[in-house]
């Protein structure tokens, strides 16, 4: 028996080292990319578009695995939807046909690994008169949704979900009330799954923000007909309204631009350079804490409507290791584990505090970037909230775990260009959650003459 057990677990290792990528290191790292269509604006160009009123053309529109659990649920709640593949992204009609055609689906509805998916047609089927099972895969029946269930409740909609608050998430729609929200944490999820419940009550819906979040679902609203409402510190939709189709072109995705830039700024004589990029100040607030810790980094933009869209470059730096306060977070939650690998190779100490929410991500971000940051050889001191970290000239080669979470497997495949010798990176196929083809590029940018 303890034989069997010995050599089955042997050949579990030894599986999961044939499925592991060898990641070599880089002398540089420069290139001029294009990153795939931005995830938050996909996933609510497509839901806004199959609550509207005729026909709306979205193009490069993401083609992560995420953002394509948001039209796969779509087309089980009946809206007609057309992707074609298209250079660098796809191309998605959608045949509007107003939430009244929308029907109960015959079974739940898969968000696969999509948080985003699951908290934001919540909102949109609140307001409906069908029931409906919001349901994902072991990562997302982890994470809280109890911030969500909380007001759509507080609505009149009938929210069911597990007794520790995670999912599946059962609605059972119909006519609403409206509301004046705050979120005990700031989210942009949240956010969005109110003002989308909002457009079906019958009056003034508002949320109110202690900090500042995403503001995509403000901007694309008008491109849809909605008239948005706006106070200090809150954001409103009047209801009950009525979207119409639009066309909107989707920039590419701040958050995975997020590592091509860090990537460059890490190795000594780099230069890269970001093309037709979302600079949405909610989403590039990355850049300035970049520059603050010493980033050789330039951007512009070069078109505002719906969204700033332009380029950024940056360039090898001798990076300082700063302070990420509370304050900030909110705006560069998806991007701590990019600045995790940038204050690795800082001089001196980085402290990241107020950021306990990436503990309920795709996986503990806090403890998965502690551990892999740990085994690159740093020291790094884990905290409730937040990480400290003492950045090193050169890294330790290492065997390395993504957790399964993309964000985790793209910031260590980077920090890898750092090591003194080859890394192994378990599971590396799941940064296609949000950037398919993410280490091929990542290998294509690397110079190692």
């Amino acid at each position: 028996m303890v034989k069997a057990r010995r050599f089955s677990e042997l050949a579990s290792c030894t599986m999961r080292r044939a499925m592991a990528r060898i990641l070599l290191p880089a002398a540089r790292f420069e290139g001029r990319f294009r990153v795939p269509g931005d995830k938050s604006v996909s996933h609510r160009a497509a839901i806004l578009a199959a609550l509207a009123h005729g026909p709306s053309r979205i193009t490069g529109f993401s083609p992560a695995a995420d953002c394509a659990s948001t039209l796969s649920v779509l087309r089980a709640l009946g809206v007609p939807i057309t992707a074609v593949d298209a250079d660098g992204g796809r191309d998605v009609e959608i045949d509007g046909r107003g939430p009244e055609s929308w029907r109960s689906p015959a079974a739940a509805l898969d968000c696969g690994n999509s948080g985003s998916t699951m908290r934001m047609l919540a909102g949109a089927l609140a307001g409906l008169p069908i029931v409906a099972t919001l349901d994902g895969d072991a990562s997302l029946r982890r994470r809280p949704m109890g911030r969500i269930a909380l007001p759509l409740r507080a609505m009149g909609a009938t929210v069911e979900i597990a007794e520790d608050g995670t999912p599946p998430l059962r609605v059972s729609g119909g006519a609403l009330r409206p509301l004046r929200h705050r979120p005990a944490v700031p989210s942009a999820q949240v956010k969005t799954a109110v003002l989308l419940a909002g457009l079906s009550a019958a009056g003034e819906t508002w949320v109110e923000e202690d900090a500042a979040t995403r503001d995509h679902t403000e901007r694309l609203l008008p491109l849809f007909g909605v008239e948005v409402l706006r106070a200090a510190g809150a954001v409103g939709v009047s209801g009950p309204a009525r979207p119409v189709g639009a066309k909107i072109a989707i920039p590419g995705d701040a958050s995975s631009a997020a590592f091509l830039v860090v990537a460059a700024l890490t190795r000594p004589g780099s230069v890269v350079r970001v093309e037709r990029v979302l600079l949405n100040r909610g989403r590039a607030a990355f850049l300035e804490v970049l520059r603050r810790m010493g980033g050789d980094l330039s951007w512009g933009v070069e078109s505002e409507s719906p969204e700033p869209v332009g380029w950024i470059e940056a360039r090898g730096s001798r990076l300082h290791g700063i302070g990420i306060e509370p304050a900030l977070i909110p705006a560069l939650i998806d991007e701590i584990p990019a600045l995790c690998v940038a204050a690795a190779r800082a001089v001196g100490r980085t402290e990241i505090t107020g950021a306990g929410e990436l503990r309920v991500k795709e996986s503990d971000r806090l403890a998965a970037m502690a551990e892999g940051l740990s085994r690159l050889g740093l020291a790094v001191e884990e905290r409730p909230d937040g990480l400290a970290l003492d950045g090193r000239e050169t890294l330790r080669a290492a065997e390395l775990r993504a957790h399964g979470d993309h964000r985790i497997a793209m910031a260590l495949g980077v920090a890898a260009l750092s090591a003194d010798g080859p890394c192994s990176l378990d599971a590396p196929e799941c940064a296609a959650v949000s950037f398919p083809g993410f280490f091929d590029l990542l290998e294509r940018g690397a110079r190692r003459g």
